[in-house]
């Protein structure tokens, strides 16, 4: 019974990921006339402290429990956002890339192509990111890893 429970919570939690994602995206038309107005501020330096371990040890040595699974929970919301931000403005930059991908100066099409691998790249690894920090919010004292494999 409790392995159902935790199932569905998963699907749940994994459905409104989805919804999310979908949800409020503008058009490609609306993000190549003002691609300005759709890019979101993403402070990686913030994230890092947000999601460092370090951080986290004095934080779990200088707090009670109760008062240390609080604050840490929020510090992982605001790396959850942090790390929406930066998807968000790498699926930005992927449009942007893929409208002039298809120039015909050959250096711009290139430059365009590199462009679509790394925003790629960047919006891949920040999707990824994203469950990690939710099962560290759900069990604040995991040692799961945020930033790489």
């Amino acid at each position: 019974m409790i392995v159902t429970l935790i199932l569905v919570f998963f699907a749940f939690l994994a459905l409104g990921f989805f919804v999310r994602l979908a949800m409020g995206r503008p058009s490609t038309s609306e993000v190549l006339e003002n691609p300005t107005e759709h890019i979101r501020a993403a402070d990686v330096e913030v994230f890092r402290n947000l999601v460092d371990p370090e951080k986290e040890k004095v934080l779990r040595a200088d707090l009670p429990p109760t008062e240390f699974r609080r604050i840490q929970r929020e510090r992982l919301r605001a790396a959850v956002c942090c790390d929406s931000c930066a998807a968000h403005n790498a699926a930005i930059l992927l449009r942007l890339a893929d409208a002039v991908r298809c120039s015909p100066d050959p250096a711009t099409a290139e430059a365009a192509e590199k462009v679509v691998d790394n925003a790629v790249r960047l919006r891949l690894c920040a999707i990824e990111v994203i469950p990690r920090l939710y099962i560290r919010m759900i069990f604040p004292g995991s040692h799961v890893n945020v930033v790489g494999g």
